[in-house]
């Protein structure tokens, strides 16, 4: 899954509307965030196998780190911890870590069973959207607008703007998903590694969009 992170991280700002929608996708995110830096290093591993599923190439061999539950949770858990250290803000922490939670509730719909429940020897999980590519579109689809939605309201309860700067992002992460779902299969791991890096580019830009100019 890919845009539904980001529409979590959208949706989640009716409960904090406080809350830039920068450290939003930056929890919604983390685990994809973190699982690239753990591939640069060597210490995760994935292969590219072209119809391991119908929707990706990538075989999600080794990620134990970044996508076992156990150690989401606890991921989620420091993630939350962090924020309220320094912010004291409860309902924030909680929100934030139920977001770094959330990627790996999401992911376990789309993928095949590769996702482990802890590191080590463990059970493997997913229901396997990806092998029916229109209903992984149209649901992954649906909560991204459902997302878009509930930003959108919020910014207008609050009397704030959404300008062009957060169509633009909308846009552009419909055109990476597009370029995803249609591209060919990426060249080697190292590229999808560099690759996964620009993500914190979305991080950057839900921050942007999101800052209100002073009254």
């Amino acid at each position: 899954m890919f845009i539904g992170h980001f529409a979590a991280g959208m949706a989640a700002k009716k409960i904090q509307p406080t809350l830039s929608l920068g450290i939003l996708f930056l929890a919604a995110q983390f685990l994809d965030l973190l699982w690239p830096a753990l591939l640069l290093l060597g210490i995760e591993h994935v292969i590219i196998s072209p119809g391991i599923s119908k929707m990706t190439p990538l075989d999600f061999v080794d990620y134990p780190i970044s996508h076992s539950l156990v150690v989401v949770i606890i991921w989620s858990l420091f993630f939350g911890f962090g924020f309220f250290l320094f912010t004291k803000n409860r309902i924030g922490a909680l929100l934030l870590s139920g977001l770094v939670l959330s990627h790996w509730l999401l992911d376990v719909i789309v993928h095949i069973p590769d996702l482990p429940l802890y590191p080590g020897p463990s059970l493997k999980v997913g229901l396997g959207l990806w092998n029916s590519p229109l209903l992984t579109i149209l649901i992954e689809g649906a909560i991204f607008i459902v997302g878009i939605v509930l930003y959108v309201n919020t910014k207008k309860k609050k009397n704030q703007q959404v300008t062009w700067k957060f169509w633009g992002l909308i846009a552009f992460l419909l055109i990476i998903h597009a370029s995803n779902l249609m591209g060919p299969p990426p060249p080697n791991v190292q590229m999808i590694a560099l690759a996964g890096q620009l993500q914190w580019l979305f991080v950057l830009w839900g921050w942007w969009a999101d800052k209100q100019k002073p009254s």
